[in-house]
């Protein structure tokens, strides 16, 4: 249903092509209106950093003419959409935040590009992200610094932070980002929109950059509501017979699965298995914990012991550079001066040696055990995304809950789904008292993204923070 007080460009990208299709407007001024958007507000927040203004609006003209036709429309007929620009666009500028890859163009699609494609969107811009999406904000020597739109002087996360900043304002109504450790869900939170990181393999990796790290790596549609977040992933999601992760049928279906009728099992969590965190975000998890009993679930507070002994994000972190600094070398080799200072820390990390490298990986592989216990128990683990609201740009450390920590481990509650490949989702619930958007998190058992959207959509409809916006 459309919002009526919401202009074109805050409606949902379900709506939109639902007016498309009864032509109660055209796709042509659905993508106009976004491109306008785009001239009034990426100045500010600067996230779009190729704009594919001219070729879109061919490509709504053409959408238009199948609806007049009558032809069968895909789930997103002539409905623009966005892409990290980690993501591979044929014929068009796919610049991965780095000098070292200016003016790069691939001559293929990334697979969830074309799938978008062929369901009808049509791309609209690519978003800035950090150098090689190695940083949990999104600035480069290439194309700058973005911003948040709910706080100019904060940053909006990273690496997917281009990609959250333009749907969170107003000039994208759905995208792609990919997420390593945080990087769909944690851009989410600090803009106050919903993000999808489904079960490692559900989405093909295909076509995104670096090439490495693919068991690790998940793309994920982001969107400002959770109705969204789950057509994009219906879109994008299966099998593409090039991504060797990526082998499940479309209709895989979790292990342990709980009996028709039964109650949902909530297990709910924030410190100290994640912590420190902000107050405010633990009363959000806490609040959110009420409104799942209240609609039917089995919710109750849970320890998890084995979060607590191990440092998991350390390991995580070693076991990436191990693997992401040989291969960035072969590009980086002779350009070192052209690195942002992101490139420059990342090719300098110190590495493990072998046996190092593979006591670590071994360690990674204990936390898959202990997470597949917790849902023999739980169908859902209900905790924060960040550990605090949208900070200000390019702090080294933060303070959360009187604590003092580095800004790198903000990943601590959202990378042990990344290491294990479970479904996790970030969905946005109430504001700060600065207000800052604060969103809560779920994780499920793998290949149970449908309990995840169904809870999602239910919490996102109750929020006091649903309809709210940052820029008017």
């Amino acid at each position: 249903m459309k919002k009526q007080n919401d202009p074109v460009y805050y409606q949902q990208a379900s709506t939109l092509a639902e007016m498309i299709r009864n032509k109660e407007i055209t796709s042509v001024e659905v993508v106009q209106a976004h491109l306008d958007r785009v001239a009034a507000i990426n100045p500010k927040i600067n996230a779009v950093v190729t704009l594919m203004g001219e070729q879109a609006l061919k490509d709504a003209a053409a959408a238009d003419k199948a609806v007049a036709a009558g032809h069968i429309l895909g789930p997103l007929h002539g409905v623009p959409f966005s892409i990290k620009d980690a993501i591979d666009t044929a014929g068009v500028f796919t610049q991965y935040g780095s000098k070292i890859f200016e003016g790069n163009v691939p001559s293929k699609d990334a697979t969830v590009v074309t799938r978008m494609k062929n369901a009808g969107a049509i791309p609209l811009m690519k978003t800035n992200v950090p150098e090689f999406s190695a940083h949990w904000e999104s600035e480069n020597l290439l194309t700058g610094r973005t911003s948040n739109p709910w706080d100019l002087n904060r940053t909006p996360g990273g690496s997917s932070g281009g990609e959250s900043a333009v749907i969170a304002a107003g000039l994208s109504p759905i995208g792609l980002g990919s997420d390593l450790s945080i990087s769909v869900r944690g851009p989410g939170a600090f803009t106050g929109i919903a993000a999808l990181k489904a079960t490692h393999g559900r989405v093909p990796y295909t076509g995104h950059f670096p090439r490495v790290l693919s068991r690790w790596w998940h793309i994920g549609p982001m969107a400002r509501t959770v109705k969204d977040v789950a057509l994009g992933y219906s879109i994008i999601k299966g099998a593409d017979g090039i991504d060797g992760y990526s082998i499940f049928s479309n209709n895989a279906k979790p292990a342990n699965f709980r009996i028709p009728g039964q109650k949902i099992r909530v297990g709910w969590a924030s410190e100290p298995a994640f912590g420190p965190i902000d107050p405010e975000i633990t009363a959000a998890v806490k609040n959110t914990a009420a409104l799942l009993k209240d609609l039917g679930c089995d919710v109750e507070e849970v320890s998890l012991p084995f979060m607590e002994g191990t440092d998991w994000l350390g390991l995580y972190f070693k076991v990436i550079y191990g693997e992401l600094v040989p291969y960035m070398e072969q590009f980086t080799k002779g350009r070192e001066n052209e690195l942002h200072f992101v490139g420059k820390f990342t090719m300098n990390v110190p590495l493990l040696s072998e046996r190092e490298y593979a006591r670590a990986e071994n360690k990674l592989e204990e936390l898959r055990s202990h997470f597949a216990n917790y849902f023999l128990q739980y169908d859902i683990l209900l905790l924060p995304v960040n550990p605090m609201t949208a900070t200000p740009h390019m702090l080294e450390e933060v303070t959360v809950n009187g604590k003092q920590i580095a800004a790198l481990d903000s990943s601590k509650a959202t990378a042990p789904f990344n290491i294990t490949g479970l479904p996790a989702i970030s969905v946005p619930v109430t504001l700060s008292t600065e207000k800052l958007p604060i969103s809560i998190q779920m994780a499920a058992r793998w290949f149970d993204e449908a309990t995840l959207l169904e809870l999602g959509e239910k919490i996102q409809l109750a929020s006091p923070a649903y309809g709210s916006h940052p820029i008017a």
